[in-house]
């Protein structure tokens, strides 16, 4: 089951088997988020790059990362990043993160989305990280609905999606989860057939893995 969604936020010259251990899990992962500087940078890393190729040829998605700061950033510095990460890192997905969920903004979103896909993306996921209006549906192919602690994940009532009825899938990133803990049924349970769970806590968890992907020193 391809369902791992993972953003890992370290660089490959730091973390080189960590990055070997995401790509040997190549048949489970939905995709990975290509992050090298809180988006594509200024100038190409090679280091990105060439992990990119290796996803790229495990038949991969890269997903590259670009903020959107709930709508504030201006649509043009966005669309410089969509390119980019297709230029330098051959991404052939975009993983907009700080998404607004509120109808007012989603006119902002639908712009980005027909960019994204006219720059070759053939993914969209949105991190909303709670769920959304539901006509965010129509232009994404993954919604990031939960973007939290486990303790918040499991210690209060699951917001309900309400935009049944379309092909677009439903992600859940978890950090701070404990070892031996099966996110997956927590994730189906919930309605998400994608997710990512880390052990990670504090303003940093997509440092680490999920404990299964962890490389064996």
């Amino acid at each position: 089951m391809n369902d791992l969604l993972v953003p890992y936020y370290e660089h490959p010259s730091a973390r080189p088997a960590e990055w070997d251990a995401i790509i040997a899990a190549a048949p489970r992962l939905h995709g990975v988020v290509l992050n090298p500087a809180s988006g594509p940078g200024e100038t190409p890393d090679p280091a990105f790059a060439e992990v990119a190729g290796r996803l790229r040829r495990a038949d991969v998605r890269v997903l590259g990362y670009t903020d959107t700061d709930y709508g504030r950033r201006p649509r043009a510095d966005v669309v410089r990043d969509l390119v980019r990460h297709r230029d330098w890192y051959d991404a052939d997905g975009v993983f907009l993160d700080q998404v607004a969920s509120g109808r007012e903004e989603f006119p902002y979103y639908e712009r980005l989305a027909t960019a994204a896909r006219d720059a070759g993306h053939g993914t969209v996921v949105l991190n909303h990280g709670t769920p959304p209006h539901p006509s965010y549906a129509g232009i994404a192919d993954v919604l990031v609905t939960f973007e939290g602690t486990w303790k918040t994940y499991t210690g209060t009532r699951s917001q309900q999606w309400r935009g049944g009825g379309t092909g677009v899938r439903l992600c859940h990133l978890v950090h701070g989860v404990p070892a031996g803990v099966d996110l997956a049924g927590a994730a189906r349970e919930r309605g998400a057939t994608v997710y990512c769970g880390v052990p990670g806590t504090g303003d940093h968890p997509w440092g680490t893995l999920p404990h299964a992907l962890e490389p064996t020193l």
